[in-house]
């Protein structure tokens, strides 16, 4: 069983009648279906805009509406901003749960209204149709998602024709109950004090038929939508589509002969970029139709995902709960084979198995966790342990959706309070919650990368600095460090280079110098090597990472799993690092040993008690470096910055700068009289080496 269990006691949950973001919102308490359907039903007509919430299962918007209105329309818009961040296999697994949506309306009396476009126009296209008066949405903690949001109301409040703006009403599914967020511990340690109840799920509704003649339009092929997505896609800047595509071809047609071939890993990603062609894309349709008569709960053509409707996902759920014990079901007997092939480490099987099912809604989180107890109550004569769940099943369940819920609170909180001297963005990477900040309106962009243990603020001296020379710059906390999540998954150098390659091509959307400290470095060496078109330079920070002269070969990349001696290395660690943090920091600023103030101590404290970051510390131990720097950028001559603080008690400074002059052909070397994170320790001296580095590259790109 997995120690890093939840107690059954560590939740609480919030009703957002307080909260505001943009213009303002009306926000409802969440009541009981039962108390809400006993509110007053007026004749208006609403709009319930789908957006990652695919059932009618435990969903207070919808729950809200129909005890409200007279009149409910359910609508679905594909929008390329939304859809162009899925997959392929994602795109299936929409498709397979608006179906499923779409039935389950029609059972209730209603459907589900479907439509192509930008949400905006769309939205106000129905509301001027049927007179709505309210649209529900759910809360967002994605700044696109949320930007749209915003987009949506100023396009109704500015909309010619309509009598007045409709109210927009944004929902939650509140896992804990809090009734304001400003009031939110920081630490998950302080959090887990309150030990408030976890709500319970909410039924589905009772839905008022649609009287009202309506095209509700048909349900697209996959097909479909990749001509969607592919046809007249726009050609702005903003548009993240076209981005990928450009940038996607930058790196098929580079013909660089002295750039690093990538592993075997990481070919997977940059393949993901390319568009799949028609035949494959029917093929695969074809397959999912397949796999829904044979009632498996694995719907898409690659079989990896649970999918479908939500009582599906219940089915599989319940599997997966009960692995135990062992099953005669043939379609249970699929979910615990799929379960010990996902099994890389404890837990890990359930975020891989059911973390796309979540992320798109077809399941709560609270759903999740309340299955999980009431199965261990029925395991234990209706008792709960106080030492922990009886089935390692039921805590990867329930531990996952505690943690995914402390992350999207900490997420939401970001983007609601002016707290701090910079701006919290979120965006979701495969699923998870990733933290960054921008600054600056125009000139070249920069990407800086924190070391291990980090975060963004790691930054804190050099993001508006470096900006307002001229540059905009984007600063990233790394999945599993910091505020961004902290998921159960094995954690590798390979996996947090191509967040990395993502986050450029999805956020930044162009290329970027590249700015890394301590393990950043080596990640943005690595991205580098595998995608150079996203990289007008590097400059490296005391990088990890060695020289070796002569190396000409990539290993072959093998899977790696937790080792026992990793799991056990990682819970003697942590107690260690938070008792002696303050000395470990400090003799990383032997020149300015004040820059390590409690600020920084207490931020590097509260993100060791977050959950997951045990199995982050395991990746100590199994982190391979062993491709070097000066094979990862020896196709970058005379782009390769390194600044080395000669006092780093972590690396021999005065050999590696040594070997790095010798062994990487153009390298320019600046050593400053710091520790092992200059550019904290001595932010003014390190931000105009990179602010000058910069001119300089970029001075020979325009001659180029």
């Amino acid at each position: 069983m997995s120690l890093l269990t939840f107690p059954r006691f560590l939740s609480f949950s919030f009703s957002p009648n307080t909260l505001s973001f943009g213009r303002p919102r009306s926000r409802f308490p969440l009541a009981t279906s039962k108390g809400a359907e006993s509110s007053a039903v007026d004749d208006s007509v609403a709009v319930l805009w789908f957006k990652h919430d695919l059932r009618i299962d435990d969903h207070p918007g919808l729950v809200a509406a129909a005890s409200r209105h007279r009149t409910v329309i359910p609508l679905y818009v594909f929008d390329r901003r939304i859809l162009s961040r899925f997959s392929d296999e994602m795109l299936e697994l929409v498709l397979v749960a608006m179906e499923e949506l779409r039935e389950s309306l029609k059972d209730q009396g209603s459907n589900l209204m479907i439509r192509f476009g930008s949400a905006e126009k769309t939205i106000r296209e129905i509301v001027k149709e049927v007179k709505a008066t309210t649209i529900f949405a759910e809360e967002e903690v994605e700044h696109e998602l949320r930007k749209m949001i915003d987009t949506v109301q100023e396009t109704l409040a500015t909309a010619p024709l309509l009598e007045r703006s409709p109210e927009v009403v944004m929902w939650q599914t509140p896992f804990y109950d809090i009734k304001d967020l400003k009031y939110l511990p920081p630490s998950h340690h302080d959090f887990k004090k309150l030990q408030l109840p976890i709500t319970s799920p909410l039924g589905p509704p009772r839905l008022p038929s649609v009287e009202i003649g309506l095209d509700w339009g048909p349900l697209p092929s996959v097909a479909d939508l990749k001509q969607f997505l592919n046809g007249n896609p726009s050609k702005s800047k903003e548009d993240w589509t076209s981005i990928k595509e450009t940038i996607a071809e930058k790196l098929l047609l580079n013909d660089q002969k002295d750039q690093v071939e990538p592993p075997n890993t990481l070919i997977g990603g940059m393949e993901s970029l390319k568009s799949r062609g028609s035949n494959q894309i029917n093929l695969n349709h074809e397959q999912t139709q397949r796999k829904r008569l044979q009632k498996s709960v694995f719907v898409t053509s690659k079989g990896n995902l649970v999918g479908g409707g939500t009582n599906a996902v219940l089915n599989a759920l319940a599997a997966y709960l009960r692995y135990l014990e062992g099953t005669g079901r043939d379609d249970w007997q699929e979910v615990h084979e799929k379960l010990r092939n996902a099994e890389s480490r404890d837990g890990a099987s359930f975020g891989i198995l059911f973390g796309s099912a979540l992320f798109l809604g077809i399941i709560s989180r609270r759903r999740v966790y309340h299955e999980a107890i009431k199965y261990e109550k029925e395991r234990n004569a209706g008792f709960l342990s106080p030492f922990g769940y009886s089935a390692t099943s039921i805590a990867a369940a329930a531990d996952a959706v505690c943690s995914m819920e402390w992350y999207w609170l900490m997420a939401l909180k970001s983007q609601i309070s002016d707290e701090g001297p910079f701006s919290i963005r979120i965006w979701r990477w495969n699923g998870y919650l990733i933290q960054y900040t921008v600054v600056g309106h125009e000139g070249p962009a920069v990407l800086l990368v924190h070391g291990f243990g980090a975060f963004f603020e790691h930054y804190r001296d050099n993001i508006h600095p470096v900006a307002d020379s001229g540059k905009r710059v984007w600063a990233i906390t790394l999945l599993g460090f910091g505020k961004s999540e902290k998921p159960n998954v094995f954690y590798s150098e390979l996996m947090w280079a191509e967040l990395l390659r993502d986050f450029i091509i999805q956020v930044v959307g162009e290329p970027a110098h590249l700015v890394g400290n301590s393990i950043g470095g080596y990640l943005i060496s690595i991205v580098a090597g595998l995608w150079p078109a996203l990289a007008k330079s590097v400059i490296l920070i005391n990088s990890a990472g060695n020289v070796i002269p002569g190396y000409s070969s990539v290993p072959s990349s093998k899977e790696r799993r937790t080792s026992g001696a990793a799991w056990l290395g990682a819970r003697f660690l942590l107690p260690f690092l938070r008792l002696r943090l303050p000395s470990i920091v400090k003799n990383c600023y032997p020149a300015k040993m004040a820059r390590a103030d409690d600020w920084l101590l207490n931020e590097m404290l509260r993100s060791s008690y977050d959950p997951g970051v045990l199995v982050v510390l395991e990746s100590i131990f199994s982190f391979n470096l062993s491709i070097p720097l000066n094979y990862l950028l020896k196709g970058f001559n005379e782009k390769v910055l390194f600044i080395q603080g000669t006092k780093d008690p972590i690396s021999d400074s005065q050999s590696k700068v040594a070997m790095l002059r010798e062994h990487l052909s153009g390298i320019v070397i600046k050593e400053l009289s710091a520790g092992h994170c200059p550019h904290d320790e001595l932010p003014e001296e390190v931000n105009y080496i990179i602010c000058d580095w910069i001119a300089t590259i970029e001075s020979k790109l325009l001659l180029v």
